[in-house]
């Protein structure tokens, strides 16, 4: 009867879970095993879809000779530089708009204008202003990297708790005071995560601009690779991409942590 179920042991909860967790492991490289296996069999020609040990093969190739890493630092210089604009200027912006209501009159109007534009469409705009040398793929990445950081920081500051600008003003804080240890800690949360989704933008925006009259960089490697058909290295340019994404976004989760470490939500429940 169920009136004398007997619960089930921590144990048995422990390995039920790891069980489950072998399977986030064991889904992927069954995929992977199927890819490389069709790979073989002829099923997917390699004109069309390299198998994976071709993939490693190009990679270690192209880690070898020097290749990998010397276009690598290419993409990582445009995407430091893109974001380093964009948090200077959607920060400078963002502050002026949610501490200031005036700001808010001059610049919140325009840049939830200017956020939809897609910023793809700007290509050929850029290029005729700033030419076909790095200037407009940093602009670029830069462009659309500062609109997420504007919209976090903006709502982060505009939503803090009443309650605390109440006891600040209590207290007698003065206006630096209230902004400095009030206002832009209460809207850090926010602004991390839209750091973060700034971060994943600029990968994305970088993918674009690196195959635009690009001489280096993990994209021009792809569109070379594209021109004579090696789709080996274009899969080895995807994963660089992911790994990328990946490393950064958890740089910037421990920066969260760090940062954040008096939310006690941050250190969960489990």
């Amino acid at each position: 009867m169920r009136g004398n179920a007997q619960p089930i042991p921590a144990a048995a909860r422990t390995a039920s879970v790891s069980s489950r967790q072998w399977l986030r492991i064991a889904s992927p490289l069954a995929l992977l095993a199927l890819w490389q296996i069709a790979a073989a069999e002829g099923w997917v020609s390699s004109h069309t879809l390299a198998s994976p040990a071709q993939v490693l093969a190009s990679l270690w190739a192209l880690v070898n000779d020097g290749t990998l890493a010397q276009n690598l630092l290419v993409s990582l210089g445009r995407v430091v530089k893109g974001m380093a604009i964009a948090i200077v200027a959607g920060g400078s912006l963002a502050l002026l708009a949610g501490l200031s209501r005036l700001g808010e009159y001059a610049i919140d109007a325009p840049m939830q204008m200017l956020r939809t534009l897609p910023v793809l469409a700007l290509i050929p705009f850029f290029i005729l202003w700033f030419g076909i040398g790095e200037t407009p793929k940093v602009a670029l990445i830069a462009v659309a990297a500062t609109f997420p950081i504007y919209l976090t920081v903006y709502a982060g500051i505009r939503g803090v708790d009443t309650k605390l600008i109440e006891v600040a003003r209590v207290i007698d804080l003065s206006r630096t005071a209230l902004i400095r240890h009030v206002i832009l800690p209460a809207a850090l949360p926010s602004a991390l995560v839209g750091l973060r989704y700034a971060v994943g933008v600029s990968w994305l925006i970088l993918v674009v601009v690196e195959q635009i009259n690009a001489t280096s960089g993990i994209g021009y490697l792809m569109n070379d690779a594209r021109d004579f058909m090696r789709t080996d290295i274009m899969v080895v340019g995807l994963l660089i991409y992911a790994a990328l994404g990946l490393i950064v976004d958890i740089m910037v989760r421990l920066l969260e942590r760090h940062l954040l470490a008096w939310r006690p939500s941050l250190l969960g429940t489990a």
